[in-house]
């Protein structure tokens, strides 16, 4: 067996599984999650700035990398601590990600336009989640679709390269086959409507980390 498609096989499986436990149960694990989320997040987010501001590929440099890092770090570490930034990413990276992944998939490239609506999407998006107080939602929403798309785009991986995969998943999940949306729509929704059903009578409660007494 090429020792290649089975480390791409060993890595989507992993995905898929972890992708099962976002999506069917990213509420409950929320606080669990939140430093993952955060991170990855902000790697990818970094990584996309430089592109849109420099013109740099996709973590195609060093200092991509370092960037992308070092907004991650920052963006786990605030999520951990304050409850409020952790809604409020968690809500920004659904509506920053969704904006992305829906204007690349219509043809437009990742660059200072797509970056720029997808940053006043994700602000809007956080401000009314904070304002109405929508936080359970969100976040149920959000891990489902983050969880769906884990999922699918770990099945994806194994036929496509892993760079172009984090950098416009939705695209690169249309080209593969339009089964992928339907399949992705359909794995989201029902996560979304089990966590509903699972969290009606939990509620996460909020934090401040950084002034809880020692």
């Amino acid at each position: 067996m090429d020792q290649s498609f089975l480390s791409l096989a060993c890595a989507g499986l992993i995905g898929i599984l972890f992708g099962l436990v976002v999506c069917f149960a990213g509420y409950r694990l929320f606080l669990f999650l939140l430093p993952i989320w955060g991170f990855f997040f902000g790697l990818t987010f970094g990584a996309q700035t430089m592109q849109a501001l420099f013109g740099v590929g996709f973590l195609a440099t060093i200092t991509s990398w370092i960037v992308g890092f070092i907004v991650g770090a920052v963006f786990a570490v605030l999520a951990y601590l304050f409850y409020v930034v952790a809604v409020a990413l968690i809500a920004g990276s659904l509506g920053y990600g969704v904006t992305v992944g829906l204007l690349t998939a219509i043809g437009l490239q990742m660059g200072f336009l797509v970056w720029l609506i997808a940053i006043v999407v994700a602000v809007i998006v956080a401000v009314i989640t904070l304002r109405f107080n929508l936080a359970k939602w969100v976040i149920i929403i959000g891990t489902g679709v983050l969880g769906a798309g884990t999922i699918v785009g770990a099945i994806v991986m194994m036929f496509y390269p892993a760079a172009d995969l984090v950098n416009s998943p939705v695209k690169l999940a249309l080209k593969a086959s339009p089964l992928t949306a339907i399949l992705f729509i359909v794995i989201a929704v029902l996560g979304i409507l089990g966590q509903i059903r699972q969290s009606r009578n939990f509620t996460l409660d909020s934090y401040d980390r950084w002034n809880q007494p020692a």
